[in-house]
C-alpha cells in the first residue's frame, strides 16, 4: 500500500508549498472556465486532473521570476495562496465570458422565437436554460474540444507565470479592468451571434403583420408561431458553421485577453 507520508518525505517544504500554490491558481478553472467546469465531469476526476496539471506546471512556476523562497509562516503563505486563487479567478472569468455570450445569444433567440416558455437543464452548467441556449452551449463545448481549446487554456495558464510569477503580486486595477472589458463584451457578442435569427424572425413578424392587414379574417396566431419556429430554426442551422468558426477565433482571443488582464503590480 502506498504511504502518502513516505512520498511527501521525498520533497522539501518549499517544493510542497510551491505545488500547493500552483494548485491554488489552477483550481478556479474547474469552477469557472469552459469545459473544465462542466457539471458532467465528476468532482473526483476534476481533482485528479487539477493535481496532474499542478504537477506539470510546477516546474515552470518554480523557475519563473527572480524570487524563489516561499515564506512558510501562516499569514504570508495564506496571502500568497489568496493571490494565486485571485490570478486563477481572473484568468478563468475572462474565458467564461465566451460561453456566457453564447448562452445569452441562445436566450435572445429563444425569446424572439417563443421557446422561452419551456426550459431544460443545461448539462454544461447544471442550471435551467432554454432550448437554443442549451444548443449554443453544447456547440461551444464541441468546438472547444474539436480545436484543442483545452490545450490552449493550459498553455495560457502556464504562461501566466511569465506575467505574474509565483511570488509576485498582480495589479488589481489591471485585473479588474480586464474582467470588466470581457463581461462588457458579452451582450455585443451575443447580438452578433444571434443577429441572423433575430433579423429573420423580425422580418417574419413584419410579413405576418402585412398579411393580417390584407386578410383580416386570417388567424395569424395559428400560423405565426409555427412560421417563426420554422424560419428561426432554418436560419440558425444555416448560421451554425459560421458560429463555430467565430467560437474558434474568440477562444484564442479570450486566452490572449486573459493574459493581458494580468500584470505585476
Amino acid at each position: 500500500m502506498i504511504d502518502v507520508n513516505e512520498i511527501l518525505a521525498q520533497f522539501s517544504e518549499q517544493q510542497v508549498a510551491g505545488f500547493l500554490l500552483v494548485l491554488g491558481r489552477i483550481s478556479p478553472l474547474f469552477l469557472l472556465a469552459p469545459l473544465f467546469s462542466n457539471k458532467l465531469i465528476p468532482a473526483r476526476a476534476k481533482t485528479i486532473i487539477a493535481v496532474a496539471l499542478a504537477v506539470g506546471i510546477w516546474p515552470i512556476a518554480a523557475h519563473a521570476g527572480t524570487r524563489h523562497h516561499i515564506d512558510l509562516d501562516a499569514l504570508p503563505f495564506a496571502a500568497l495562496m489568496l493571490k494565486e486563487v485571485l490570478v486563477g479567478v481572473v484568468f478563468a472569468l475572462v474565458l467564461a465570458a465566451l460561453t456566457a455570450a453564447l448562452a445569452t445569444a441562445g436566450s435572445l433567440a429563444d425569446t424572439i422565437i417563443g421557446f422561452s416558455f419551456g426550459s431544460l437543464v443545461d448539462p454544461v452548467s447544471g442550471n435551467n436554460s432554454s432550448l437554443l441556449s442549451n444548443l449554443y452551449s453544447m456547440l461551444a463545448i464541441a468546438v472547444f474540444v474539436a480545436i484543442g481549446g483545452d490545450s490552449w487554456v493550459i498553455q495560457g495558464l502556464a504562461r501566466t507565470y511569465d506575467v505574474v510569477p509565483l511570488l509576485a503580486s498582480p495589479s488589481i486595477a489591471t485585473a479588474t479592468q480586464g474582467v470588466q472589458v470581457a463581461f462588457s463584451g458579452i451582450l455585443p457578442a451575443a447580438l452578433m451571434v444571434a443577429a441572423p435569427v433575430l433579423l429573420a424572425v423580425i422580418l417574419t413578424d413584419a410579413a405576418l403583420g402585412v398579411v393580417t392587414r390584407v386578410v383580416p379574417s386570417l388567424n395569424v396566431f395559428s400560423i405565426g408561431f409555427p412560421a417563426k419556429i420554422a424560419v428561426g430554426l432554418t436560419v440558425m442551422a444555416a448560421s451554425l458553421p459560421f458560429v463555430a468558426g467565430w467560437v474558434g477565433d474568440q477562444l484564442q482571443q479570450s486566452v490572449s485577453a486573459a493574459l493581458h488582464s494580468l500584470k505585476v503590480a
